[in-house]
């Protein structure tokens, strides 16, 4: 199953401040839903763990996540891949923009993501949801970290 989601959170910090948080794996575990590990293997690679619950499916996804087309501090392209056990699996990835705005800044960004296994059995509208709960939470936590 392919999803999409798009968004835009006004962050009161400066743009540097939000690259550097963005590229923080402390900040980042702390912000990710979930995240029990979150561990930087290179300048643009890390490993995750993380727990997630859709519905009636809880899955525990191990991957790894890789940043490219770095253009500090503007922004980047993340991409990864998780792997669910029997819950199934996820990719993909998402454009990450950040631009001066209002004093502070605006990030924007583009998801583009599969899921496969049990989870794609759930349905769109219950995914979609969850997913939209999933990276609500994180801007939310991650305006909070960027205000510090």
């Amino acid at each position: 199953m392919a999803m999409t989601m798009t968004g835009e959170v006004q962050l009161a910090a400066p743009r540097e401040t939000v690259w550097q948080k963005l590229n923080d794996p402390d900040v980042l575990k702390a912000c990710i839903p979930g995240c029990e590990e979150l561990n930087k293997t290179s300048d643009t690679e890390f490993q995750a763990v993380a727990t997630t619950k859709i519905g009636p499916v809880k899955a525990r996804f191990k991957g790894r996540v890789h940043l490219t087309d770095l253009d500090p501090p503007n922004g980047y392209k993340i991409s990864g891949e998780g792997d669910g056990g029997v819950a199934g699996f996820a990719k993909g990835g998402a454009t990450v923009a950040l631009t001066d705005k209002d004093g502070g800044t605006l990030l924007t960004y583009n998801v583009e993501a599969r899921i496969g296994g049990k989870l794609a059995q759930l349905g769109q509208r219950l995914v979609n949801g969850a997913a939209k709960k999933i990276a609500d939470d994180f801007f939310q936590k991650f305006a909070a970290e960027t205000a510090k």
